[in-house]
């Protein structure tokens, strides 16, 4: 059975090295309509990076935004990025009708049929 396309939201993750990258980088999606909503999380991380183990703590954005903006999204954060490899995880996921609505009109797509 095929999703309802006007219940369906982008949800996209990726990190920042510090919370006031993070908002301008969350301001400027929602800003420009590439995101609906950017939620923001602290968050210590552990990894290997050019074969060390790092350290760090960082904010985790988890982006809402409408799936016909994945590209505009991703070229924008990547862009944007203070990262030179930045975390980009993406999937398709359900919502309810009204929220899917919301995320639909805030990205500009409008109340999809």
């Amino acid at each position: 059975m095929a999703a309802d396309p006007a219940l369906c939201v982008l949800v996209a993750l990726t990190t920042e090295a510090d919370l006031e990258r993070a908002e301008a980088l969350a301001t400027a999606l929602v800003q420009q309509g590439l995101a609906a909503c950017v939620a923001l999380e602290p968050q210590r991380s552990i990894y290997r990076w050019q074969g060390r183990l790092e350290r760090s703590e960082e904010v985790r954005l988890t982006i809402k935004g409408h799936p016909a903006r994945l590209a505009a999204l991703e070229a924008e954060v990547r862009r944007l990025h203070s990262y030179a490899t930045p975390q980009w995880i993406h999937w398709i996921a359900s919502a309810s009708g009204a929220y899917g609505d919301w995320v639909a009109q805030a990205c500009g797509e409008g109340v999809l049929d």
